[in-house]
């Protein structure tokens, strides 16, 4: 068996030299292949007439000078008394667990898709890299301390990735979302190059940065392409009250009413009497009063 394993062995590599043999274009090394093949084969062909011969021949000879040993009979063993085996016990049997057939992929809203403002294809082929988040970029648009999880204060708060294969005008979307929210995103005409490094970006007053769970989504036209979390703790601060001063009005307006009492008692003086005062800090206007003694 062991002569058969190995001229088989001989023989697959006989066959895959002379393969290999038919596909070169040089002369003198085909024909050295060539020469090695026929080798490998006239060596198969003895290992399979000696096999032979060893198989017929040999194997009686060596049992003339080493004859071989009668068989032991085995000894019965004595046969021992069973046991009381324990009834079992009965086992729970073990609850189904449902799991999920998939995992829900992101879908874009109408409202966005209605906004579209691209007519450009997008590639379903782009690829973007795992989305990292950081507080600050540098001018290569690399993270400067990224982080998966940021304490208030917070002003702004990026997301870098790398990406291929991307069609410039073609319609990008990037959709922020807290604690399932949606409550920021982006979506507007690509306007960078095929393959680089781009980001999105959150701005928002410290006051609106609520500690929770941070999730962005990246998508293509209307195809989800990647996914990434980071989570925010710690208060916000509270938004300081502003003060408006209400302007006073001074009024240089003088108003000067006239008094007119006519009697019709007999008075050694005029029947008529004018008193004129002189108010101010009062509307423009002119009053008149006639006022009749009883």
């Amino acid at each position: 068996m062991l002569l058969l394993i190995g001229t088989s062995w001989i023989l697959f590599n006989a066959w895959r030299d002379l393969r290999q043999a038919r596909n070169i274009q040089y002369y003198i090394k085909r024909q050295r292949i060539m020469r090695s093949v026929r080798l490998m084969f006239f060596v198969a062909l003895f290992l399979i007439l000696f096999a032979f011969w060893f198989n017929h021949f040999a194997e009686p000879i060596a049992y003339r000078y080493f004859p071989p040993s009668p068989t032991v009979t085995l000894t019965p063993t004595s046969t021992f008394t069973p046991t009381i085996t324990l009834t079992p016990t009965i086992t729970n049997t073990p609850t189904l667990t449902e799991k999920p057939l998939f995992t829900p992929t992101p879908i874009l809203p109408v409202i966005i898709v209605e906004g579209f403002s691209s007519s450009i294809t997008p590639n379903p082929e782009a690829v973007f890299s795992p989305i990292v988040f950081s507080r600050s970029i540098n001018k290569n648009l690399q993270p400067i301390n990224p982080a998966t999880a940021f304490s208030n204060p917070i002003s702004v708060i990026y997301g870098t990735f790398s990406y291929d294969r991307m069609v410039r005008d073609s319609q990008w979307s990037a959709l922020w979302f807290r604690n399932g929210e949606l409550f920021h995103y982006e979506s507007f005409p690509w306007d960078g190059f095929t393959g680089g490094v781009g980001y999105t970006e959150c701005r928002l007053p410290a006051e609106e940065w609520l500690p929770g769970e941070y999730v962005v989504q990246i998508f293509v036209g209307e195809v989800w392409k990647r996914t990434g979390q980071f989570s925010v703790f710690g208060e916000p601060p509270t938004p300081t009250p502003t003060i408006t001063r209400i302007p006073t009005v001074t009024s240089s307006a003088t108003i000067t009413p006239t008094a007119i009492i006519t009697s019709s008692l007999p008075l050694t003086a005029s029947p008529k009497a004018t008193a004129t005062p002189q108010p101010t800090n009062t509307p423009k206007s002119t009053l008149v009063s006639t006022r009749t003694p009883p």
